[in-house]
């Protein structure tokens, strides 16, 4: 299913002008805090009614401006997920989530109970009441019951900004399922790189009320100039990977990509399956020549295809790694130390540690990459 999204809106001195296309599987809409995540997804949801524009998705115009169109809500067949459950404390689990069927004319339903409830591995919660759920079990249950509302859209208003590391560990997996399991295309808002990275398949970058850059997870999270400040330490390279072999003995998994080999921790994932790494530029080091008597195990060969000034005393050095770009952040002393070029054959090094949970997660299936 495409979105597509042409608007311009107004809240009191703000203003919102986006317009962006997105047929990707889960669309990130990415940004600081002020940016305009929340209103653009209200718009969306038919929560807000734009001053003039146009919003379609998979082919059905829910608002047109030009011709008096506006689709209401609760006809949008548009489930909402929020960052906070929003869960209804006097009925059980169960009770919520046949709550978000009766929106559905029986005809058009076709999420199933049974499918939601093994998803979301929430069978064992069923007869409990809110009070008695963590916050990413809070969560989960809301997705259930924005699933068995049968939508044809999802939308996700920074589901995981409310919970600890611990609770977003948790709930991670199920949104990875969610996105390749179902055929529910996802807009999800976020401002946090670890989340976009892993999950996304497209990302639209909203500064200011408008769109920065939009265009495939790999290809923006490369830009580092568009990141929030305190976000450009998490930026970097994301590369899809499939599970070449694990190695039990010392508690790695090793991941064939367009770039080399790249060792991981051990992973609990079957030969074959798809998986999304995230290099981050400040765990890159180059060597100009093949590193000998390193710990780092993984050392990907590479091009230097480009060389941009970063911040204080670093510079930002992009490697072509047979055809996948990596980046790598170091300082402009070490460039003239090592007499670093554009054009030079060099090689990338990253520890193994540095694939740590926020910068390991499932892949997307190849046939839905954005």
């Amino acid at each position: 299913m495409t979105v597509q999204v042409d608007i311009s809106h107004r809240l009191g001195n703000f203003a919102v002008n986006a317009r962006f296309e997105s047929a990707g599987r889960l669309t990130a809409l990415f940004g600081p805090s002020g940016s305009g995540k929340t209103t653009l997804i209200n718009l969306i949801a038919g929560l807000i009614r734009p001053d003039k524009g146009r919003i379609a998705a998979g082919g059905r115009v829910l608002v047109d401006s030009d011709a008096g169109l506006f689709v209401p809500k609760h006809k949008r067949r548009i489930g909402m997920v929020f960052q906070d459950a929003r869960l209804f404390p006097h009925m059980s689990v169960a009770s919520n989530l046949r709550y978000g069927r009766w929106f559905t004319p029986a005809a058009e339903r076709y999420a199933d109970i049974n499918g939601v409830v093994e998803l979301l591995g929430i069978g064992h919660l069923l007869d409990r009441r809110p009070a008695k759920l963590s916050g990413g079990e809070k969560q989960r249950v809301a997705i259930g019951r924005a699933l068995l509302a049968s939508p044809k859209l999802l939308l996700m208003d920074e589901p995981l900004a409310s919970l600890d590391e611990a609770r977003k560990a948790e709930i991670l997996p199920y949104i990875e399922r969610l996105r390749d399991e179902t055929k529910i295309p996802i807009v999800y808002v976020s401002h946090s790189i670890a989340e976009v990275a892993r999950l996304a398949s497209d990302v639209v970058v909203l500064m200011q009320g408008k769109v920065a850059a939009s265009g495939p997870t790999g290809a923006i999270m490369q830009r580092l100039d568009l990141l929030p400040a305190e976000e450009r330490g998490e930026g970097g390279a994301v590369l899809d990977a499939a599970v070449l072999r694990h190695d039990e003995a010392f508690g790695m998994t090793v991941l064939g990509s367009l770039a080399g080999e790249i060792r991981v921790p051990l992973l609990a994932t079957p030969l074959g399956a798809p998986v999304r790494v995230r290099i981050r530029a400040r765990d890159v080091m180059i060597a100009t020549e093949h590193p000998v008597g390193l710990s780092a195990l993984n050392i990907l060969p590479g091009t230097i295809v480009a060389i941009e000034p970063g911040e204080g005393p670093t510079v930002e050095i992009g490697l072509d790694c047979n055809g996948a770009t990596v980046l790598a952040r170091i300082t402009e002393q070490s460039r003239q130390t090592l007499r670093l070029r554009l054009g030079r054959k060099v090689f990338a090094v990253v520890k193994t540690v540095s694939f740590d949970r926020a910068n390991t997660g499932a892949g997307l299936p190849a046939e839905a990459d954005g």
